[in-house]
């Protein structure tokens, strides 16, 4: 198979867990080829994401490497023949960075989002002119068409929430993020009350932690925790001022998830959030 020019977070993911059986294995890059009768060349594109890997191949791979996890191999089979047609984050392919569309990509794939957010609304649950607002105070200054580009990628992204077959969500929000009035009062009045609505869904659980609960764990951190269908492919991703940072190491995943746990402990109950944010809208 011919190597690939840029391959998306997911297929770097597969790699990278392809490289964990291997080097757990204590099989080497020349003994993993032999195996294949392939070059050592093959092995390594195939650990950097470069080469593609059919779900026969991965179950191979597995084979030779001994892997008794069958959750597991069936968990890395499905990436590998998981993208049947081209996902509807590929229209912004070259056109918005690429951290962007991988954070499409490790939400339609989640079996469950979790989110942490002390200074903004959750992105997937954004209006579009708060979104616009948000994007609108980027340093340096966004072209306006980029502006609107990332205000539709972001107005895409809610489909696992909203659409077909949405996703369990479960989202911690600072009061912070819930007063700070991107596009005005008028703009923040309808997120809040659009954000308070999305709280009857059935897939939806938000919790508000409130300026009385004092200080917390993750204070300072934005983060989206997406639950693969096993623990070991789960994937954090930090917003961070340098851009996207994409998290798959075994123990600081742990600590993320931790970490979550520790947040949701100091936040108010789900009915009580709701009405936490109504009465935020309605003082605005």
């Amino acid at each position: 198979m011919a190597p690939r020019n840029a391959p998306t977070g997911r297929q770097r993911r597969l790699a990278v867990e392809m490289r964990r059986l291997r080097e757990q294995a204590g099989i080497s890059i020349q003994e993993a080829a032999a195996m294949l009768a392939a070059d050592r060349t093959m092995i390594s594109n195939i650990e950097a994401g470069r080469t593609g890997l059919s779900e026969e191949r991965v179950r191979q791979l597995a084979c030779h490497y001994k892997c008794p996890d069958t959750a597991l191999i069936d968990a890395l089979a499905a990436m590998a023949g998981g993208r049947r047609t081209r996902p509807w984050w590929d229209e912004y392919r070259g056109k918005l960075p690429d951290g962007h569309l991988d954070v499409s990509e490790i939400e339609h794939y989640a079996t469950r989002i979790r989110t942490a957010q002390t200074v903004h609304v959750p992105g997937l649950f954004q209006t579009e002119d708060h979104a616009r607002a948000i994007f609108e105070f980027t340093v340096p200054k966004l072209p306006r068409l980029e502006v609107e580009l990332r205000v539709a990628h972001r107005m895409g992204r809610q489909t696992v929430i909203t659409g077909d077959d949405p996703k369990p969500y479960t989202g911690i929000i600072h009061e912070a993020a819930l007063r700070l009035e991107f596009g005005g009062r008028d703009v923040a009045r309808k997120q809040l009350n659009y954000l308070a609505e999305a709280a009857d869904r059935a897939n939806v659980t938000l919790r508000v932690i409130p300026f009385s609960a004092g200080g917390f764990p993750g204070a300072d951190q934005s983060i989206l925790y997406a639950e693969g269908p096993v623990p070991q492919v789960d994937t954090v991703h930090l917003d961070t001022a340098l851009g996207a940072q994409f998290i798959n190491a075994p123990t600081p995943l742990a600590n993320y998830r931790a970490l979550l746990d520790l947040m949701e402990s100091s936040a108010l109950p789900p009915d009580a959030s709701q009405s936490f944010i109504r009465s935020i809208a309605r003082d605005l």
